[in-house]
């Protein structure tokens, strides 16, 4: 039977600002959404995807989709990801050098078998052309495109913010020339996010590839932010991960902010209580770990730091894996 292993992640308070560089008019706008009947901000599972891959390519963990700094785009090293799609290549597809220095058969690329891939590609030719045979016209048939994908074996929920946006923006001014952007605005929005993920080791070509993810997760930097003029920590203050036979996570979301700041889980403390999540498959790290002792929660597979929790868990995974 398969192990999952799931996360959920609450972030220290911090001010966040427009990471998309989309606006309305002079205003740089957060992304937001309705949530419990109130309106908060929120981050994208791409903004974070994106991250975890910024994470391993500054680690020098041979990625397929590289950030350039210097172009502030993409370079492809694999843009038709050919060990995956065609067999023959499984052995033979090697990577052009990319920004990293690297020059990995495609099988090496972390972000293709955690995050996954597709490429749509359209036909070639119009279904509704003629062509002549003899002295009759005839349609071509209908044409069709192609699709090669793998599904990400890493996924990864919205974070949602703690507290309702109140709708607090700044104002400032563009030095130099004027003109009639020289004036702008920027929404901000003081609290905290929560996200959470999901994997299956099993469905990885390269099981401990998890482990990576892991590492990811609890040293996020660069995810939210307004183009290096705000920086926003997204590294977790509290970190709940359950290792289960269990496919379905049932600790997504499971923080809430009181009224004096401090983090609250009583949703999680209820399931556990329940018998719905056992405390043995869990490992908690931050303040999260100290308020399920505070709630009466014994049996706890781990407690302690983040990045000690983040390591006991591993350990638990790599032990599972090799007791196989």
């Amino acid at each position: 039977m398969s192990i999952h292993v799931f996360g959920s992640i609450v972030t220290a308070s911090g001010v966040a600002a427009n990471n998309r560089g989309e606006n309305e008019g002079n205003i740089a706008t957060l992304q937001k959404l309705l949530w419990g009947g109130q309106v908060c901000s929120t981050v994208s599972a791409e903004a974070i995807r994106w991250a975890i891959r910024y994470y391993w390519q500054m680690q020098g963990i041979p990625v397929n989709r590289v950030w350039d700094d210097n172009k502030a785009d993409h370079v492809w090293c694999d843009p038709k990801w050919a060990a995956w799609t065609d067999p023959a290549a499984v052995e033979t597809a090697v990577a052009a050098e990319s920004v990293q220095g690297s020059n990995q058969s495609a099988l090496h690329y972390i972000d293709d078998d955690i995050l996954g891939f597709m490429l749509a590609e359209a036909a070639k030719t119009d279904g509704s052309d003629e062509v002549e045979e003899g002295k009759a016209a005839k349609k071509r048939p209908a044409a069709k495109g192609t699709c090669s994908k793998r599904r990400g074996v890493l996924e990864v929920a919205r974070a949602i913010s703690l507290t309702p946006f109140t709708g607090d923006i700044t104002f400032n001014a563009k030095s130099g020339e004027k003109g009639p952007t020289s004036l702008y605005g920027t929404e901000i929005h003081a609290t905290r996010y929560q996200y959470g993920f999901a994997m299956t080791p099993d469905r990885a070509r390269q099981a401990e590839r998890v482990q990576k993810v892991l590492d990811a997760v609890a040293c996020l930097g660069e995810v939210a932010g307004n183009h290096g003029r705000f920086l926003y920590d997204f590294s977790p203050e509290s970190i709940v991960l359950r290792v289960t036979h269990d496919p379905a996570p049932r600790i997504l979301y499971c923080f809430e902010q009181s009224d004096d700041g401090a983090i609250t889980m009583p949703t999680l403390v209820e399931r556990i209580k329940a018998g719905d999540i056992q405390a043995k498959e869990l490992f908690v790290g931050g303040p999260a770990a100290e308020y399920l002792n505070a709630a009466g929660i014994d049996g706890l597979a781990f407690t302690g730091g983040v990045l000690a929790t983040v390591a006991a868990c591993k350990a638990h995974i790599t032990g599972n894996q090799e007791g196989r």
